[in-house]
């Protein structure tokens, strides 16, 4: 293991904004922040969004920024790359966001019921082949987990430029008759009608407080990776749907619909 990773490690530890408890300590127990983000991590009683295996934590630090009424969890269980943006949040003082380094198969041993507003899913592994698919962030599995830590009718955002994965999402989506509020396979050739219908579902949530131009200023944020797939050619897309609390996520979409 390089000197710079055990580095990084070793000051993940150090910084107030970083929970990274041990595995033993949440498999199959609560961790003692659950029910308590808001109250004892945040101090406010603001909407908590969760960016789901965050990487560097590009989206989190972004959305802080766009709309600073919000409280932001980056989760992942990779600390070395979860240091970077661990660093720059707490070099910049932002008091709105926190990190949470851990499997995301434990979710549920750190969110209380309805303890989350909003789930973003940024570039997650697309676990390629049908094989595969229970392995998937958006699968049945994982949804319905989310679907008991969300308040009722909770977004979640998928954003991938994974085609297979956009595809399986957004079958599962309807098969479960899931409501999609915005979808593309495209996201960067939006035309001004597809962004103003996009700012008016936001602006009927009222999630997104100067929602006018929201499709420009959230979904315009880039990550690393995205610009380089973008000079590359590679399309992004992008989709974003509701889990209602008493719905139960089946996995019975076939091939083709």
């Amino acid at each position: 293991m390089g000197k710079n990773k055990l580095a990084r490690w070793a000051e993940l530890g150090s910084f107030s904004n970083v929970i990274q408890p041990p595995t033993d300590d949440v498999a199959g127990k609560d961790h003692l922040v659950k029910g308590l983000w808001r109250s004892d991590i945040f101090k406010n009683n603001n909407p908590v969004v969760l960016e789901l295996a965050c990487g560097k934590g590009e989206y989190t630090l972004a959305l802080s920024k766009i709309i600073p009424e919000r409280n932001y969890i980056g989760v992942d269980i990779k600390g070395a790359r979860m240091w970077r943006g661990a660093k720059t949040a707490s070099e910049t003082g932002s008091a709105n966001i926190a990190f949470l380094r851990t499997r995301i198969e434990f979710i549920s041993s750190f969110f209380a019921e309805n303890e989350v507003d909003e789930i973003w899913m940024i570039f997650p592994d697309p676990h390629p082949g049908k094989k595969n698919s229970n392995k998937r962030l958006t699968c049945p599995w994982f949804l319905n987990k989310y679907r008991i830590l969300l308040k009722d009718r909770g977004l979640v955002h998928l954003k991938t430029d994974n085609e297979e994965l956009f595809s399986y999402t957004r079958k599962l989506a309807r098969s479960n008759t899931l409501e999609i509020l915005f979808e593309t396979s495209d996201l960067y050739s939006l035309t001004e009608t597809d962004k103003s219908v996009y700012n008016k579902i936001c602006s009927l949530n009222s999630r997104y407080p100067g929602s006018e131009n929201i499709a420009d200023r959230i979904l315009g944020v880039r990550t690393h990776y995205e610009s380089i797939f973008l000079k590359n050619g590679i399309k992004i897309c992008y989709l974003t749907f509701r889990l209602e609390k008493d719905k139960i996520i089946r996995d019975g979409w076939k091939e083709g619909n």
